[in-house]
């Protein structure tokens, strides 16, 4: 890895210590210039767990990724740093019960207290969190905490009245690896939620920019604005101008903007 071709990726001039604040600080910095998404899914490329394709990918290429992707490279860069590592398995909440083992990659970072570090869920914290309080944390308006569990901690977070789940995160570190099966599953099954829409997400200091399908939806604290994408010619500039991503010429926006046949395209890819 070239930490510091990283580094310029991510806009981060910071110290490069293994701390606490370097943590926060790059924490920020990648969900603030390296969007989560899953374009790759719809337009037919396939994910292949490794961090060499990771790095090309996000550094190189400046795209963004989901979970394995974002998280198994920003934990890369951590380990290049100094810090403590390890891939933790996490099951996220799709309603009350959470789903099947490495359907989330998190990190575990380990100083004078253990955080966990996320910079591939989408729309969650902006800073790391420490994983052994239930005292809440307060980011953007929302309240985090990480509660006990029989088989781990569960991440909660609340915005309104009501604490959510997020994810449950188990405690057993894994090799990346590990997470082939999974990250094959959520790039092929139609019951899969990558391959029913594709989205590309990146924080901002005041709120979130998402494009989602053919919709702009741009959140600046409490306000939400949402509109459509009037055609592929919009969407190519929106891409560029928020996420610094310029799709090539041979890219079928078509499936990004109207991602009917996901399933069955993610489907046809197992073949």
């Amino acid at each position: 890895m070239d930490v510091d071709a990283y580094l310029k990726r991510i806009g981060y001039e910071g110290s490069r210590q293994p701390t606490g604040k370097t943590l926060r600080q790059l924490h920020r910095a990648h969900l603030f210039t390296v969007p989560f998404e899953n374009l790759d899914i719809p337009l037919g490329h396939r994910i292949v767990i490794s961090r060499p394709a990771f790095y090309d990918k996000v550094v190189r290429r400046r795209r963004g990724g989901f979970c394995y992707e974002l998280n198994g490279l920003f934990g890369w860069l951590l380990e290049q740093l100094g810090f403590s590592v390890s891939l933790l398995s996490s099951r996220v909440f799709g309603g009350a019960q959470p789903g099947p083992e490495f359907d989330h990659l998190v990190l575990l970072i380990e100083l004078e207290e253990r955080w966990i570090a996320d910079v591939g869920f989408g729309n969650l914290f902006l800073e790391p969190l420490r994983l052994d309080t239930e005292e809440a944390d307060t980011q953007q308006g929302s309240l985090y905490r990480f509660i006990k569990s029989n088989t781990g901690k569960v991440l909660q977070r609340r915005q309104t009245s009501d604490w959510e789940p997020q994810y449950l995160v188990s405690l057993i570190p894994h090799r990346l690896e590990d997470f082939s099966d999974m990250c094959h599953y959520q790039q092929t099954s139609p019951d899969s939620n990558f391959t029913r829409k594709a989205v590309c997400s990146l924080a901002t200091p005041k709120g979130r920019i998402t494009l989602s399908n053919n919709r702009l939806i741009v959140t600046i604290g409490e306000q939400r604005e949402e509109r459509l994408v009037e055609n592929e010619a919009e969407y190519r500039a929106l891409m560029r101008t928020h996420f610094g991503i310029t799709l090539g010429e041979a890219a079928q926006v078509d499936k990004l903007m109207h991602p009917i046949r996901l399933a069955q395209d993610a489907q046809s890819m197992e073949k």
